[in-house]
Formats: C-alpha cells, sequence, structure tokens
C-alpha cells in the first residue's frame, strides 16, 4: 500500500512540474506584448506581484497563521529565498548583458550542477539514466540555441558569468528543499525571494514607465507565470530527485519558443524544433525508466 501511495504522489509530483514549467515558459510570449516597460522595471514588478500572490495564498490558506508559517522556515526559509531572488534578477540581467541563446545555454547545465551537489551535499545516488539523460538534455539545448552562441566579447563573458548564477542558485535552492524534506514548509521561502528581488531592483527601476497594458501584463507574469509554479515546484520536490526536477524544469525552455511563436508569430527555426525533441526526449525516457525500475520494485517485493 506504501509503495503504491508513493507511486502516486511520484506521479502527481511530475504532473506538478510539467505545469509549473509550462506556466514559466510563457514569460517570452508575455513580454513580447510589453509597450513600456524596461527589463529592470519588468523584474521589479513580477517579483512584486508575485510576492502579492503568494502572499494573498498563504493568507487564504494559513490566515493568521501567514507569518509564523514564514518564520517557521528558519534558516532554510532564508536560504531559499535567496537563491530564488538571486535567480528572478541574474536571469534578467543576463539577458540585458548577453544574448538569450548564451543566457539558455549557460542555464541548461542547471541538472548537471543540481546532480553534483546532491551527490556532494545529500549523498544522493544518481542513476545512470539520469546522467544520461542529463547529458543528452545539454546536447538539446546545445542544439536549439548553438547557432546563436557568442563568445569572445567582453559583454558576452559577462553575461555568461552573470547568467551562471541562475543555475548555481537553481542547484542550491533544490538541494535545500531536498534538505528540508518534508519537516519545513519552503513555499513561504517564494514569498522571501520575491521581496528580496523586488527590493534590489526597485533603485533600477525608478522611474517607472509602465503603463496600465503593461501592468496587466506584468500581474500575469508575477502571479501565474512566477508565483504559481515555484509554489508548485515547491510542493513536487519532497516526491522527486534533486536532478530529476531541474531536468523536468528544462521544459521551460523547450516551450518558450513554442508560445512565441503561436503568441508573437516567431517562427522557431528547425534546429529548434530538433533541439526541443531532444529535450523532451531525454525527459521522457528518465521518467519512464524510472516507472519501470519503481514498478519491477513493487512486483519484486509483492513476490
Amino acid at each position: 500500500m506504501t509503495d503504491t501511495r508513493d507511486a502516486a504522489a511520484h506521479r502527481r509530483a511530475i504532473a506538478l512540474m510539467i505545469v509549473a514549467a509550462t506556466l514559466w515558459s510563457i514569460a517570452g510570449v508575455v513580454s513580447r506584448h510589453l509597450e513600456s516597460t524596461g527589463r529592470w522595471e519588468v523584474t521589479f514588478w513580477r517579483s512584486l506581484f508575485a510576492a502579492v500572490f503568494v502572499l494573498a495564498s498563504l493568507l487564504y490558506t494559513r490566515g493568521r497563521g501567514a507569518w509564523a508559517a514564514v518564520r517557521a522556515t528558519g534558516g532554510y526559509g532564508i536560504l531559499s529565498g535567496a537563491m530564488w531572488s538571486i535567480m528572478f534578477v541574474a536571469f534578467m540581467l543576463a539577458l540585458m548583458t548577453t544574448t538569450t541563446a548564451n543566457t539558455l545555454i549557460v542555464n541548461s547545465i542547471a541538472p548537471l550542477l543540481t546532480a553534483l551537489l546532491a551527490r556532494a551535499v545529500l549523498r544522493e545516488p544518481i542513476a545512470p539514466r539520469t546522467w544520461a539523460a542529463i547529458a543528452l538534455a545539454i546536447a538539446g539545448m546545445l542544439w536549439m540555441f548553438g547557432s546563436g552562441f557568442a563568445a569572445g566579447e567582453s559583454r558576452h563573458v559577462a553575461g555568461m558569468l552573470i547568467a551562471l548564477a541562475v543555475p548555481m542558485a537553481a542547484a542550491v535552492n533544490l538541494v535545500t528543499l531536498k534538505h528540508a524534506g518534508r519537516a519545513v514548509d519552503l513555499v513561504p521561502a517564494v514569498l522571501l525571494g520575491a521581496v528580496f528581488s523586488a527590493a534590489l531592483t526597485l533603485p533600477y527601476a525608478l522611474p517607472f514607465k509602465a503603463n496600465a497594458h503593461d501592468l496587466a501584463l506584468l500581474a500575469v507574469l508575477g502571479c501565474l507565470q512566477l508565483g504559481l509554479p515555484c509554489m508548485l515546484m515547491v510542493r513536487a520536490s519532497p516526491h522527486l530527485s534533486a536532478p530529476e526536477i531541474a531536468l523536468l524544469a528544462l521544459l521551460e525552455v523547450v516551450l518558450g519558443p513554442l508560445w512565441a511563436w503561436l503568441g508573437a508569430g516567431e517562427a522557431p527555426a528547425l534546429a529548434t524544433l530538433a533541439g526541443g525533441a531532444l529535450v523532451i526526449s531525454a525527459l521522457l525516457l528518465n521518467e519512464l525508466a524510472a516507472l519501470g525500475v519503481r514498478a519491477r520494485a513493487r512486483h519484486k517485493a509483492a513476490t
């Protein structure tokens, strides 16, 4: 019975991560329709709306216990919140400094960094299938964005170093979530991360230029593209390994060009489609192999 419940929880966690990655992936197509808002201001408003959304969720579910829930996260909450903040800010700063292709290729190493950190800190064994999936996913990302890769100029080197903060922070955050386990609810850490990010970017976002149209889109980005999916990832984390979460999160980059094509008329190149198919294949093979291992384990236990 326990194995059955664990299997069901694992499937639900995969579904939550797919939904989270899908929501993250709408950032590009929504941003294309902004009229007058700069990237620093986008980061500020997106973070602020995310903070309001997560706070409202905590107040709705916890009532007067919302502040106690934030305090109960302790050191884990501060560390996780700081990592969320770094990811929120560094991604936009990298895009301001170098190309989108450079930023996304650097971000694609998140599963590898997560696997290495999880093995070092959590002593978490990484299955050969997961190593293979990570290698295949990175190859797919290089195929997708390799033609747009630029290096050599100092600004591109600086931009890629900034972008490196994103997968590094993601790895630390995922290992923090796994280390905290089910004993600490780290959903409030998303609130802390959004507050930290809004506070850091406010001086650079002034003077505000967003009009009512842009504010409506930024509210969508903050609530549905940032706050909600980050909460879903936290909910999924107890039932998935850290590298597994990082791999599933790559769906964001695969789906992003699809929405830009459908919603903004940006037709993807053939390499983008082929590389995306390779990334999705890596994710599917890893999850199908994991399901097979669990099924054999249950069968062996039953006999």
